[in-house]
Order: structure tokens, then sequence, then C-alpha cells
């Protein structure tokens, strides 16, 4: 297996990162073509097309849009029929999860000034939040947790979930999942068709105010479009993992770390930064005898060879400066003393410190959310959270006083910018 080998010392170095780092973002024509119609069709003829765009992509022969939602009994039945390990392990990530996320929850706030004028910030939830569940490839349960505990945490009154069903196959631990963190209604529908019911809402299918949850190229597409009309959460890029090491942590758990992101899909990135040429060199060992070994090999072995590297750096200090410039979506630093060099990092959707804290601890149960911003999108961007499921109001009471002093200052700049029933408003509450 040929992985790209770096140095920064090379004075190539920066042209040779930004062609690793550089992800095509040229929008495919046809497939803006094809989603921009399946969301025209679906905002016209509601049932009906979900339904033809249904049975055309995951081949289920149902007739009614009323059958495409599976019974609260059915997700009932698929948690209690789940081995008892695996319930438990769902319920003990989900523990952790609402744990977690119960710290960021915000409250209204106010205060009142002298002159008895009020202010403050009035939090409130989302009142209705579409979720969708990947539903092709694979199956994610974790995804459910995820996107729908920190929904619930924040008080949303309704969570609508979508999911699809290729060949009538469903998954039961994703179903259990739905069950177990309160999702109100599941419908076996997906891709772009799936995003438009829930954005413009059908007969059967309700509409909802936010759009969260990972999904193909359409889904993501879809996503984009629709934002206006609802919120999203993010519009997300492949999976990433960055792995600053400092060449002590056995190079096999190195080497599984990058394929735990590289297995995602082929376009995933996996990079190592170590100042220890002869570490970079044991991993790419330990990769090639353990990659035989992996069920979904050819997807790994694809990712690191197009988009997977191992670079060797000058020291720690010149590997969180390329770290910032990266501002991957997951981040190890398996060092000896990671808080040392937390202080470094400016850019990444999550930080995993220390030798024995793989990223994929993260994904299910460590508590913190997997959804993250990728795409060097954490420069500006956070994980999801209970405060994407929230919406915050100001809060304006002035007093009697406070009008005659406010009044004079807006009046002021309103002549300013020429805006004469804007001052005369404020003016009209003068004594």
């Amino acid at each position: 297996m040929k992985i790209r080998r770096l140095s920064s010392q090379h004075e190539d170095f920066k042209m040779q990162l930004d062609e690793l780092l550089a992800f095509e973002t040229t929008q495919d024509e046809q497939l803006e073509a094809t989603v921009a119609t399946i969301l025209a069709e679906v905002r016209m003829r509601g049932d009906e097309a979900v339904l033809e765009y249904t049975q055309r992509f995951d081949r289920l022969p149902a007739n009614t849009a009323a059958s495409l939602e599976i019974p609260r009994s059915e997700l009932c039945a698929a948690f209690e029929g789940l081995p008892a390990d695996q319930r438990a392990a769902l319920e003990q990530a989900a523990q952790r999860v609402t744990a977690y996320h119960q710290k960021q929850l915000q409250t209204s706030w106010s205060y009142i000034e002298e002159d008895g004028t009020q202010l403050g910030q009035q939090i409130s939830a989302i009142e209705r939040v579409g979720l969708y569940v990947p539903g092709g490839k694979a199956a994610y349960p974790s995804s459910v947790l995820m996107n729908a505990l920190p929904a619930k945490v924040a008080g949303v009154g309704e969570l609508i979930m979508v999911v699809p069903t290729p060949d009538g196959i469903r998954n039961s631990l994703v179903l259990a999942a739905a069950y177990l963190v309160g999702v109100d209604r599941v419908f076996t529908i997906g891709g772009a068709q799936a995003v438009a019911a829930l954005a413009y809402g059908t007969a059967t299918i309700p509409r909802v105010d936010k759009i969260v949850g990972p999904g193909n190229a359409y889904v993501a597409t879809a996503k984009r479009r629709v934002f206006g009309v609802v919120g999203i959460d993010m519009v997300a890029g492949p999976s990433e993992i960055l792995v600053i090491c400092d060449g002590k942590t056995d190079p096999d758990w190195i080497a599984m770390d990058l394929f735990s992101q590289a297995e995602h899909d082929e376009l995933a990135q996996a990079i190592l930064l170590t100042p220890d040429a002869a570490y970079a060199d044991a991993v790419h060992k330990s990769a090639e005898r353990l990659l035989g070994q992996m069920p979904r090999r050819d997807i790994i072995r694809t990712a690191l060879e197009n988009r997977g590297a191992l670079i060797t750096v000058r020291d720690l200090d010149e590997a969180c400066e390329i770290s910032n410039r990266i501002a991957p979506e997951h981040l190890e630093i398996s060092v000896d003393d990671p808080q040392r060099w937390l202080s470094k990092i400016k850019h990444a959707g999550a930080i995993f410190m220390g030798r024995y804290t793989s990223e994929a601890l993260g994904d299910y149960c460590a508590g913190p959310n997997h959804v993250l911003p990728t795409s060097g999108t954490a420069r500006f961007s956070s994980p999801l959270g209970v405060y994407d499921f929230q919406k915050r109001s100001s809060l304006i009471q002035v007093s009697q006083q406070g009008a005659q002093t406010l009044g004079a200052i807006a009046s002021t700049l309103a002549f300013g910018e020429g805006l004469q029933a804007h001052a005369q408003s404020a003016l009209f509450r003068k004594s």
C-alpha cells in the first residue's frame, strides 16, 4: 500500500500540503440538476413524488405515503428484541451523550438598568426538527443518538426521522435507537426526496424547522438548496482524522486510528504528523500488515492512497501549527502530556488527548457530539450541540425615563442615515 510521505522541511511542502488537502468542491452539474428536479417535484406534488422517488431509488413497493411510516410498535419491538449487550451499550451511550449535552443547556437572562429599562435574552427551543439518518452503504444508530439527544435536551417539541431502507431492509439497531431517544415519527425515505419532504412538508410528512444529520452527495446538495426555507446543521464533507504523535504510541494503534476514518468512504482523509521519521515508517508497516484484516480494506486502501499522508515535522510545535492550518474534523494528540499542547490548538472539531483516547470512542459513547465540521470549516464552525436546537430572542422593555435618553440617541443616528420615520418614531415617545 502506497501512502504519501511528506516532510515539512521540504521546500515545496506548503504546496504539497495544499494539494493533499484540496477537495474537489466543484458542483456536479448533473447532480445539481437532479436534486433541483427532485426538490421541485416534491414541493409541487408532495406524497406522490416522494412515493415515486422512493420506489425508484430504494426499490420499495409502497403504494401510499402512510405505508412509509414505521409504527411505534415496531420501534419498540426492535428495542425489546436487541441482544442484551447491544441494548446495554445503546443505553449507556445514550446516558453519556445526554449527560454531556445537558451541560450545554442555555437559559434566558435579563437585567434592569438604573432608569428601569429591562434588556435580556429569551431562549426557546426549535419546535420541530427533521433528523436524516443514513441507511444505504451502512447503518448508523450512533447518528440517531448524536442528532436526537441534544435536540431532546434543548426541548425540541417534535422530532421527525427519515431513514432510507433500500429493498425494504430495516436495521433493527437504528430503529431501537429511535425508540430509546424518543423520536416521534419515523419514515422510510431517503435521498433528496426526504430532505424535500421535511423542508416543504407533504400531506403525510410534517414540515420541519431545521434538518440535521449526515448523508450522501445528493442529501448534502439538497440540504444546501433548502437552507433558508429551513435551517440546517451543516453541509459536511468526507470524514477526516489528523493524528499528532511523538513516536511513542504503539504504531498498530495509530494505524488502526487512521483506518477508523478511512473506512468511511474513499474520499475520507487520514494524516499522521510526527517528528520521528522512523516512527512514520513503523506506522506504514503496521498499516500494510493490518489492512488484510479489515472487511472494508478496499475502501481504506483507496482513501489512504489517494488522500492519506504520513508527514514528518520538525517538532511538536510545528505539528500544532500544521494542524491549525488543516483545521481537522478529528484531532488526536497522542503524546505524553497532551494538556501541554492543547493551548496551541486553535482549530479542530474534536480533540482527543492522550494515547488511550481513540477517536472511535468519540464516535459512539464518550459523550461529546460526533457531528463535526469538516473540510477546514473548524476554523469557524463548532460541533453539533444543544445550542443548535435553541433560538435566542432579544428582550427590550424601555421605561418612560429610558425612552428620553434612548430616543435622543436613536433619532440623531436615524436623521444621520436619512431615515425620518425611524427618528420620529423614537422622538414621539419623548416627553
